[in-house]
């Protein structure tokens, strides 16, 4: 079944992404109910789950849903690659000739290419392909490479009082991308040293407006200047290359009809797929979306805890991420559209299939409707309308979470919210 806003709401958030507001957007700051009102056939009442069993459902066939999720999985990853590529290309010309507007393109192309990765992040926390973990050889998916945070900035690059701080700054480090690497979150996982938001801090610097991203000047990135900015621009190409080189390798572990990680997981136990699948949903929602992007940043008040602070993008995570839940849920991602678990859950129990669309909803319109740039509520006193809508966000994720865990029953598997 085809999921009818996911189109509109990528074309609306992308404007968003460029300073322009989205149509759901609350552009008044007043308090306003931010959970939609439950439509008329929606139950008042929480459904309990029926017993598989009692459904004639007992060898429900999961092979169309599961096809379709690794279809989904490989398309989006895919669009992850392409759109970094073109955000390094972006980059590139920057460094070519250093300016405000090369340095403005560059930073849009890094906005748009979030995009797309931030609706993968709905592919985690079953050790797949991007978080797996090898405990014979220490090896590890390129999640933490990729997406780490939140960041010790002064561990890369000269910070506000500090003009020396970080790798770039210190001459006794080679600019290469074996110590990048090697010095990733060794003693502090702050100390991140790749990834988006490494990239992310050196493309704007630190954010100290509130009503702006942070203002680096192109010139930190002129040729054959004092201030490191070789070793800058060296560094910025090297961490780029990385991330494209890791979701390259996504993209590979999920292409069709390859000898790779798809291939294993579609012949896989299907029950334990399915239960990887939510648990990754519930996962996200409750434990990832619900406290540690959103409830801990709310809590310290703190820019250092918004996941893309350097940017003032936050907002556009948290909108792309339930964007991601979206597609996996209903089998659609941009063109595609597959047998969303929506239509299996439906022939099972019609009340809870309502129950979860409906939330679904719900957190769209809640996440879209938070307060823009992100600082700005962080900033602003308890009680007051902008943390309102952040925390009926919150609210919003942890009841879709709870309703991918009343699955479990349904499927006949264990559905988790598991915390790192």
């Amino acid at each position: 079944m085809s999921n009818v806003f996911c189109c509109a709401i990528a074309g609306s958030i992308a404007l968003t992404a460029l300073g322009i507001q989205p149509i759901f957007a609350n552009t008044n700051n007043e308090s306003q109910s931010q959970q939609l009102s439950p439509p008329s056939w929606h139950p008042v009442e929480s459904v309990q789950p029926a017993n598989r069993t009692e459904l004639a459902a007992s060898e429900v066939d999961f092979a169309p849903y599961i096809n379709t999720y690794a279809e989904l999985v490989y398309q989006n990853y895919s669009d992850a690659h392409r759109q970094a590529m073109m955000m390094q290309d972006a980059i590139a010309t920057f460094l070519a000739q250093p300016t405000a507007e090369t340095q403005k393109a560059a930073q849009d192309a890094w906005i748009m290419a979030r995009q797309s990765y931030l609706q993968t992040e709905a592919f985690r926390f079953y050790e797949g392909p991007i978080d797996f973990v090898n405990p014979e050889t220490g090896e590890e998916g390129p999640e933490g490479r990729i997406n780490a945070w939140p960041m010790n900035e002064a561990f890369i690059d000269y910070v506000q009082g500090k003009a020396d701080a970080g790798i770039i700054n210190n001459p006794e480090m080679d600019i290469t991308i074996e110590e990048i690497l090697k010095n990733d979150q060794v003693t502090d996982e702050a100390d991140v040293t790749t990834g988006w938001h490494a990239i992310e801090f050196l493309l704007w610097g630190q954010d100290f407006n509130d009503n702006g991203p942070g203002q680096r000047s192109f010139s930190d990135f002129v040729p054959n200047q004092s201030n490191n900015s070789d070793r800058r621009r060296e560094y910025l190409t090297l961490v780029t290359q990385q991330l494209v080189s890791d979701l390259a390798f996504l993209e590979s572990e999920w292409q069709p009809y390859a000898d790779n990680y798809r291939a294993e997981f579609v012949t896989s136990d299907p029950e334990a797929v399915v239960s990887d699948i939510f648990t990754s949903l519930a996962t996200l929602s409750a434990f990832e979306m619900a406290s540690e992007r959103m409830a801990v940043a709310l809590d310290s008040g703190n820019q250092e805890d918004e996941h893309s602070c350097f940017s003032d993008t936050t907002h556009q995570d948290f909108i792309f991420n339930a964007q991601g839940i979206k597609n996996v849920y209903f089998g659609d991602y941009g063109s595609y559209d597959g047998q969303g678990f929506n239509e299996l859950v439906a022939q099972l129990n019609p009340a809870l299939e309502q129950q979860i669309s409906f939330a679904l909803s719900n957190t769209e319109m809640a996440v879209g409707s938070i307060n823009q740039p992100f600082d700005q509520v962080l900033a602003s006193p308890l009680g007051s309308p902008e943390r309102e809508e952040v925390e009926a966000a919150i609210t919003a994720f942890e009841d879709q979470a709870d309703l991918f865990r009343a699955l479990g029953p349904v499927f006949g598997v264990d559905v988790e919210i598991l915390a790192e």
